[in-house]
C-alpha cells in the first residue's frame, strides 16, 4: 500500500507530553522486536524530560488510525561539518507488527524527511540492525544507501564515566 492509499482515518501528529505512556509502550514494542528489551532503561520520567523538558533533546511523531497509535518515529538534530548544514538523525521508526505492510512506516519516514527538508537539513540518517532484512529492503526501495565504509562506535556505562574522568578503560 502506498502513502497515497493509507486509510482516511490515518494521521501523523507531533507527540505531546500526555503521549509519554503511549510512546513508552511503542518503544517497548520496538525493543522486543529488536531483541533488546533487556537493554531498555527508559521510563516515563526520562522520556518526558528528553522530549518536553527545559532542554529538548529529541522530537517524536505518532501515527494513528481512528485515534489508535500504530507507530512512531523519534528523531533529533545532528550537524555535518562537511556539508555545513544541520541534519536529522532518525533514532527510531516503529510500526506495530499487526499494522506493517500498510504504508504507515513509509508515511512516518516521509513526514520526517519533510521536516528535514523544511529545516534546511543536508541529510537524514539512521541505523538498522544487520539482521533486519525487511527494514533494509524497505529503506533501499526508498533510495537509502548503506554506508559500508563507516562503523558505528558506542561508549556507555562505566566506560563512559571513565572517559569523562580522563581514565579510559583498557582495550578489550
Amino acid at each position: 500500500m502506498s502513502v497515497n492509499a493509507l486509510p482516511p482515518s490515518f494521521r501523523i501528529r507531533p507527540a505531546e507530553a500526555d503521549d509519554i505512556p503511549v510512546l513508552l509502550d511503542l518503544i517497548r514494542g520496538l525493543a522486543e522486536y529488536e531483541r533488546l528489551l533487556n537493554q531498555m532503561e527508559a521510563d516515563e520520567e526520562a522520556l518526558r524530560a528528553a522530549l518536553f523538558g527545559e532542554r529538548r533533546y529529541a522530537e517524536a511523531i505518532i501515527g494513528e488510525v481512528d485515534g489508535e497509535p500504530v507507530g512512531f518515529a523519534l528523531y533529533f538534530h545532528s550537524y555535518s561539518t562537511f556539508l555545513g548544514k544541520p541534519g536529522l538523525y532518525l533514532e527510531d521508526l516503529f510500526v506495530k507488527p499487526e499494522h506493517r505492510g500498510a504504508g504507515f512506516g513509509g508515511a512516518l519516514l516521509h513526514y520526517v524527511g519533510g521536516v528535514a527538508v523544511e529545516r534546511g537539513c543536508g541529510r537524514l540518517e539512521w541505523a538498522v540492525l544487520n539482521w533486519n532484512e525487511s527494514a533494509i529492503g524497505f529503506y533501499q526501495k526508498l533510495g537509502a544507501a548503506p554506508l559500508d565504509d563507516w562503523t558505528t562506535y558506542r561508549i556507555t556505562g562505566e566506560a563512559l564515566q571513565k572517559l569523562a574522568q580522563g581514565t579510559p578503560s583498557p582495550p578489550a
